[in-house]
């Protein structure tokens, strides 16, 4: 089956239809951030910015939005450009060069699964409660999917 994927270059968003090719668009030596909330993806991108410094890596900011099957794919309930350009301010004090990745998906874990590199760590932004996030369930996710996933966890 061909699907095909649409991107709007200007706003820096890309639409992964429900069954995407692999997309890789991290160089080998990078470091991924999964973007769960501003506040605890800014801790990530502290750890990961201690980790990329000695490796000489790239951070990459993936930030992946389900959109409702009830609505269409290109028009989410929460413009993703919003949440990117909010972002995007809380992350520019950090001098090494961030590259942030706007994904609107069905499916959040096969979008991950198509996008993030084997080979790199991830780092996750995770706020510990006594039951299990939606953000730690990704994290046990990811791991089972064979990601090495490192955890910052903020009370």
């Amino acid at each position: 089956m061909s699907t095909t994927i649409n991107s709007e270059e200007s706003a820096g968003v890309r639409i992964i239809d429900a069954e995407p090719p692999h997309i890789s668009l991290e160089p080998k030596r990078s470091v991924s951030v999964i973007f769960t909330s501003c506040n605890l993806t800014v801790k990530a991108l502290e750890k990961a910015a201690e980790m990329a410094k000695p490796l000489r890596a790239n951070i990459v900011v993936v930030a992946v939005q389900a959109v409702p099957y009830s609505v269409p794919l290109d028009r989410p309930p929460v413009p993703m450009e919003f949440v990117m350009r909010r972002f995007e301010e809380a992350a520019s004090r950090y001098p090494e060069k961030i590259q942030v990745f706007g994904y609107l998906c069905r499916d959040p874990m096969e979008a991950f699964k198509r996008i993030l590199n084997h080979h790199s760590p991830v780092v996750m932004g995770i706020r510990k409660r006594w039951w299990p996030t939606r953000d730690e369930k990704l994290s046990r996710r990811l791991r089972r999917a064979g990601y090495d996933v490192i955890s910052v966890n903020q009370e």
